[in-house]
C-alpha cells in the first residue's frame, strides 16, 4: 500500500514527507509503548501512535520505518517535523482512535501484522 492511500484512508493531514507519499509500504504496527517497538517489532513499514515526543522519531528511525501515522487528533512539534524530513520519514496527522485507524489499515489489506496495543 502507498503511503499516499494510508492517508486517504485516514483522513490525516501530511505533515512532512510529501515526496514519500508514493513509496510503497507492506505492513504497520500500533503501539504508545515506543520500548515494545523496539522490543517486538519487525520488518514494519508504519508506526501508528499516540505519543508525541521525539523519541517516536527516533524509534521510527532505528526500524527503519517509512512513516509515522499520529492519531488521536496528536500532532508532533516542529523539531519532531524536522527530525522526520531530516531522516525522510513521512508524519501523518489523523483523528482516528488507534483502534480503528489499525482496524482500517488491516481491512484495506496493510499486512497481516497490523496491530494495536495503546
Amino acid at each position: 500500500m502507498k503511503i499516499r492511500e494510508i492517508a486517504s484512508l485516514l483522513g490525516a493531514d501530511v505533515l512532512c514527507g510529501e515526496a514519500l507519499l508514493d513509496e510503497e509500504v507492506q505492513s504497520a504496527c500500533g503501539s504508545d509503548m515506543m520500548s515494545d517497538v523496539l522490543a517486538y517489532v519487525k520488518d514494519q513499514g508504519v508506526l501508528v501512535t499516540g505519543l508525541v515526543n521525539p523519541q517516536v522519531i527516533r524509534t521510527a528511525m532505528m526500524m527503519d520505518m517509512r512513516c509515522i501515522v499520529f492519531v488521536r487528533s496528536k500532532r508532533p512539534t516542529p523539531e519532531m517535523l524536522d527530525l522526520a524530513r531530516e531522516h525522510h520519514i513521512a508524519v501523518l496527522a489523523s483523528e482516528s482512535r488507534m483502534y480503528e485507524a489499525c482496524g482500517r489499515l488491516y481491512e484495506s489489506g496493510l499486512g497481516n501484522e497490523a496491530c494495536a496495543n495503546g
